[in-house]
């Protein structure tokens, strides 16, 4: 991988590591009636709208491996995907329920993981 293309990799997840951590970044949905939770799909989604927001920055690869239940202390890691296979991972979790809202903080983690080679 050249250089140039790496430093642009970690510049982005840099900056999404650092607009999550400086301002703080939260998050919301509203669910169905059964017991509240946000699925897996929803909730890479709205990780995804939410860094952009924050960071000013085109919406990041976000998947997560399960859905959020919502209970207040739940959490779940997703992971943060570069154009280049680097990541970072991303902890969300849960800090309020009303009703069917699920409200999340999200914190992304300090450093990222190279690509694999």
């Amino acid at each position: 991988m050249s250089k140039a293309r790496m430093t642009t990799a970690v510049s982005i997840l840099s900056a999404v590591a650092a607009g999550t951590l400086l301002t703080g970044c939260s998050g919301s949905v509203s669910v169905g009636k059964s017991e509240p939770k946000v699925s897996a799909g929803k909730l890479a989604t709205t990780v995804s709208e939410r860094l952009a927001a924050q960071t000013g920055r085109p919406k990041p690869h976000i998947t997560c491996p399960e859905d959020l239940a919502g209970k207040v202390g739940s959490s779940t890691r997703c992971k943060l995907t570069a154009d280049d296979g680097s990541t970072l991972g991303v902890t969300v979790t849960v800090t309020s329920v009303q009703g069917s809202q699920i409200n999340f903080d999200i914190k992304a983690d300090d450093k990222a993981s190279p690509a694999p080679n």
